[in-house]
């Protein structure tokens, strides 16, 4: 037992000297990444621009942004609108609905430059946030970013629950054609005390095709540790500027039917 002890003792002294030659402390980023197994690659329909319903409010329709602000300081959205497309524009920061939303039918179109560059996460990186809870990247995040022929960690791909369910599939189409999601959000319902009372549920459909089915959430979006949740109440929906080096990508035919 004492030699079994000691040897313990020995291992975990190594460890922490590792730790200490690395500069590693505390949890990572890598931590919460998973990388198998691989979402199938499914080919969808090509693309075409739906119309909102007669019920919808519209979000963007190809003229303005008054249904938007920054997200940091709640002034006029800065992004670029130009022949009906929205574009992000760098180092802007993110924007929001002025409009606050529980339950909704969210329709949204996007689209990565064919000119794309980088890898990885590093390529045509954005993000929807179903529910914005604050500044910077607080909320719910279904992800957006090129996945077509483009590896990395399954739980950040296209059609992601950021780093908390893969999608059931990648029906992503290249670079410089459109894509499209239409979700269903359930938000989360929270107690006086502010404990959960029901977590967030999301339906999501990536070009036509499932790739969330009802999941609930564990929480907010975090890209170090899990995912946690903290009492809120309605909440506007989010578009992230990633700021990533390469071309930034655009947005078109963005609408909101409300739920019960």
């Amino acid at each position: 037992m004492i030699a079994a002890i000691a040897a313990s003792v020995t291992l975990l002294g190594a460890a922490m000297g590792t730790a200490a030659v690395t500069g590693q402390s505390g949890p990572r980023p890598e931590d919460t990444e998973v990388w198998q197994p691989v979402p199938p690659v499914v080919t969808p329909e090509p693309a075409t621009q739906t119309p909102a319903p007669s019920d919808a409010l519209v979000l963007f329709d190809g003229k303005n942004l008054r249904q938007w602000v920054s997200t940091k300081d709640k002034s006029p959205a800065r992004w670029t609108v130009a022949d009906g497309v929205l574009t992000v524009r760098k180092g802007t920061g993110n924007i929001e609905t002025k409009q606050r939303f529980r339950n909704y039918q969210l329709h949204l179109e996007w689209r990565i430059p064919a000119n794309i560059t980088g890898e990885g996460q590093a390529r045509g990186n954005s993000g929807l946030f179903l529910a914005s809870t604050g500044d910077g990247d607080a909320g719910y995040e279904l992800q957006i970013m090129d996945s077509f022929r483009n590896k990395t960690y399954v739980n950040g791909q296209a059609g992601s629950i950021y780093k908390q369910f893969a999608p059931l599939a990648n029906p992503v189409r290249a670079p410089g054609e459109w894509q499209s999601y239409d979700v269903i959000w359930t938000a989360p319902v929270f107690a006086a005390d502010g404990s959960v009372s029901s977590p967030a549920y999301v339906t999501a459909f990536l070009n036509g095709v499932l790739v969330q089915d009802h999941v609930a959430l564990k929480g907010e979006t975090a890209y170090i540790g899990a995912p946690a949740y903290k009492a809120h109440g309605p909440a506007p929906i989010k578009l992230q500027d990633h700021g990533d080096p390469s071309p930034p990508i655009s947005f078109r035919s963005i609408w909101i039917r409300e739920l019960k």
